[in-house]
C-alpha cells in the first residue's frame, strides 16, 4: 500500500508495528494463549480480602492483595482506554464478554533491570485496539474497581487502523459510531464500540437453537436442500438467476424449501425442517432483506389446527427463553406471546377494517373496491393478487399482539388444501404480530390433480404478466402422485423473529452482514490520464494525496500554489521525489486548458 494512501494515524501505527519487530517482539506470534478467565466472571466472582483493622476514619482496612492471596488469571483482549501516570499506568480492556480494568506497574511486569516492556512497549508502541495478553492477580483498586494487577503482558496483534472513539460521560454518550450505512458496512467495527450490538447477535443465537431443540425434542428431523434449483418453486416472489456452467443450464436460487422438503414427506419421514437461507430478488426496506433466513418445517398427519396450537406454544417457549418472560416490549408497547393466540378469517379483517365483504365478490368487484380505498391495482392482478393488496394496506400493520390471519382465498393459495366447510377458501394461517406476518402456514395440499390445476392457474396469471407466479414444477407433482399423507407445514422468517424478540425495527440490525448498495467511492482518473497531460508517474499519488483526483481539477489552477502543496507533502512523507517546477506546472496547466 502507498503510504500517501494513509492517514496519519495509520503511519504511527505501521511505524510503532515496525518499532516492536526492531526490538524482537513479534505483533502478531502464532503461539496459543491460553486464558482462564472472563472479564464479566472475573468481576461478578470476585470476593473482598478479610478485613484485619479499622482507619484513622473508622473504616475498614482489608488485607493487602499479593499474588499467594489473591486469585490469579490469565486474560486476553482488545485496549479500548489507557491512562499512563509515570511508572504505572491503567488499561481497559476489552474481551468476548466486557470489559476490566487492568494496572499495569512498571517494575511488575519488567522484574529484571530492562525496563522496555513498560518504558518502551507500554507506554510508546502499544495503541488503542491492539491485543494484549495479561497474566496476574486480582484486586480491588482504592477507588472500589474491581482490577488484575499485571504480572505479565504479552502482545499478541497489531491494530493498523483507528477506532472510532466513542466517549461516554454521566450517561451521554459522544462521538457515537451510529451511521447506519457505516455500521451495517462495517459491522466489525460497530461490535466493537457500541454496546448491546453483540447481545443482540447472541439473542439471535438463542432463539435458533431454542428453536432447533424443540423441534428435535418433537422428533422432527433437521435436513438440508439444494440451494440451486432448476426451478424456482414454493412460493410466489421473483428469483435470482444464474447459469450452471457443467450443465450448461439456467438455474435459480431457492425463494422457498417447501417442494423439496415435501418430497422427503412422501419418502416417508415422519417430520422434516431445514433452517436455512432463501434468496428473492425483490425490494430492500426496513424488514426485508433479498438473503434472508428462513425455517419451514412439515410433519405428516397434522393440520391447520393443530399447527396453530403448536405455533403458539412454540413461539411461547423461545420469547421466553430469550426474555425471561412470554413478553416483549417494542416503542412502549407489550407484546405477549402467551398462548392463545387470536383467531380471524382473511375476509373477515378485511371487512373489519373497511366494511367491505369481499367473499361473494367477483374478480373485477374486488379491483373496483380497491380503486375505493385508494390501493394502486392493475389488470394483471388476480383476484388473489388483489385481496393480499387490499388486506396489507388496511390490516396488516393494525394487528399488534400475534393474532392468526385464517381462510385464505384459493387464489392466494396454490399450495394449501381447500377448506373442510368454506368453498373457496383454503386452510391456511398467516401469523401477524407487531403489524408484520411472522409465520405462513397450511395444510397442505396432497391431492396431486388440484395441485396440477392450481399451477396451472399460477401460469396462466403469469401469462397476464404476474412475474411473481409459480412454474409448474413436474418433479414434484410425479412425487405427490405416489401419494403424500396428510401433512401441516410452516414458515417462520427468523430475521423478524429475532427483530420482534429484540425490539429491533429494522432487519439490518439483526443480520451480521446485510446485503449493501456498492460502496461509494470518490471518482478518480487513472495514472496515465495524469501522464498523458505531462506528470510524472510517481508525482500522481502526491496530487491525488493533495486532493486532485481528476485531471480536470487542476485546469485554471495556480501552479505556485499547486507547487507548494506538492512540496508540502513530499515534505512530510519524506519521499525521495523531485516535485515539478512552477514553468512545468503551467504549461501542464495551460495544456488541461
Amino acid at each position: 500500500m502507498n503510504v500517501l494512501e494513509l492517514s496519519e494515524q495509520e503511519i504511527n501505527r505501521r511505524n510503532n508495528l515496525q518499532a516492536l519487530k526492531d526490538m524482537g517482539i513479534e505483533p502478531y506470534p502464532a503461539a496459543e494463549y491460553p486464558t482462564n478467565a472472563f472479564s464479566t466472571d472475573i468481576i461478578s466472582n470476585f470476593v473482598d480480602l478479610p478485613v484485619i483493622g479499622k482507619d484513622e476514619e473508622g473504616n475498614d482496612v482489608r488485607e493487602t492483595a499479593t499474588p499467594e492471596n489473591s486469585r490469579q488469571v490469565s486474560i486476553a483482549g482488545r485496549i479500548m482506554g489507557r491512562r499512563i501516570m509515570g511508572k504505572a499506568g491503567f488499561a481497559e480492556l476489552q474481551d468476548s464478554k466486557g470489559r476490566i480494568q487492568v494496572y499495569v506497574q512498571r517494575d511488575a511486569i519488567c522484574p529484571e533491570e530492562n525496563k522496555d516492556l513498560y518504558n518502551t512497549v507500554f507506554k510508546k508502541l502499544l495503541d488503542l485496539g491492539d491485543f494484549i495478553g495479561v497474566k496476574g492477580y486480582v484486586f480491588r483498586t482504592k477507588t472500589g474497581e474491581i482490577s488484575v494487577h499485571a504480572q505479565e503482558l504479552t502482545v499478541l496483534a497489531k491494530s493498523l487502523k483507528p477506532l472510532p472513539v466513542v466517549k461516554e460521560k454521566d450517561g451521554q454518550v459522544f462521538d457515537a459510531f451510529e451511521d447506519p450505512e457505516l455500521r451495517y458496512r462495517q459491522r466489525y467495527v460497530d461490535l466493537i464500540v457500541n454496546n448491546g450490538v453483540k447481545d443482540t447477535f447472541l439473542k439471535r443465537a438463542t432463539i435458533i437453537r431454542t428453536l432447533r431443540r424443540i423441534l428435535d425434542e418433537n422428533g422432527y428431523t433437521e435436513v438440508e436442500t439444494p440451494t440451486l434449483q432448476s426451478i424456482a418453486g414454493g412460493a410466489s416472489a421473483r428469483p435470482f438467476i444464474t447459469h450452471f456452467n457443467a450443465l450448461n443450464i439456467p438455474m435459480y436460487m431457492r425463494i422457498a424449501t417447501e417442494l423439496y422438503l415435501k418430497r422427503l414427506i412422501v419418502g416417508g419421514f415422519e417430520g422434516v425442517y431445514e433452517i436455512g437461507k432463501n434468496f428473492r430478488n425483490e425490494g430492500m426496506d426496513k424488514t426485508h432483506n433479498p438473503e434472508f433466513t428462513c425455517m419451514e418445517l412439515y410433519i405428516s398427519y397434522k393440520d391447520l389446527n393443530w399447527g396453530m396450537d403448536f405455533t403458539e406454544k412454540m413461539l411461547e417457549e423461545i420469547c421466553t427463553a430469550v426474555n425471561g418472560k412470554p413478553e416483549v416490549e417494542i416503542d412502549g408497547n407489550i407484546i405477549s406471546f402467551k398462548a392463545p393466540f387470536r383467531r380471524l378469517p382473511i375476509l373477515d379483517a378485511i371487512k373489519e377494517k373497511t366494511g367491505y365483504d369481499l367473499y361473494p365478490m367477483t374478480e373485477d368487484e374486488i379491483r373496483e373496491v380497491a380503486k375505493k380505498l385508494g390501493i394502486e391495482v392493475d389488470e394483471t392482478m388476480g383476484k388473489g393478487k388483489l385481496i393480499d393488496e387490499i388486506f396489507g394496506e388496511t390490516c396488516e400493520g393494525s394487528f399488534l399482539q400475534p393474532t392468526f390471519i385464517t381462510d385464505y382465498p384459493v387464489e392466494m393459495s396454490p399450495l394449501t388444501k381447500m377448506h373442510r366447510s368454506k368453498p373457496g377458501l383454503t386452510e391456511r394461517f398467516e401469523l401477524m404480530v407487531n403489524g408484520k406476518e411472522l409465520a405462513n402456514a397450511y395444510s397442505e395440499l396432497n391431492d396431486p390433480i388440484d395441485q396440477e390445476q392450481r399451477f396451472v392457474d399460477q401460469m396462466k396469471l403469469a401469462d397476464k404478466g404476474d412475474d411473481e407466479a409459480m412454474i409448474i414444477d413436474h418433479d414434484f407433482l410425479r412425487a405427490l402422485q405416489y401419494g403424500m399423507p396428510p401433512t401441516f407445514g410452516i414458515g417462520i422468517g427468523i430475521d423478524r423473529l429475532v427483530m420482534l424478540l429484540t425490539g429491533k425495527f429494522a432487519i439490518g440490525e439483526v443480520m451480521l452482514f446485510p446485503q449493501m448498495k456498492p460502496e461509494v467511492k470518490a471518482p478518480k482518473d487513472p495514472v496515465s490520464k495524469f501522464v498523458e497531460v505531462g506528470f510524472a508517474e510517481e508525482i500522481v499519488p502526491v496530487l491525488n494525496k493533495a486532493g486532485y483526483n481528476l485531471v480536470a481539477t487542476l485546469a485554471g489552477g495556480n501552479a505556485q500554489k499547486i507547487q507548494q502543496q506538492i512540496g508540502e507533502i513530499i515534505k512530510k512523507y519524506k519521499l525521495d521525489i523531485q516535485k515539478p517546477s512552477v514553468d512545468e506546472l503551467n504549461a501542464i496547466i495551460a495544456k488541461i486548458g
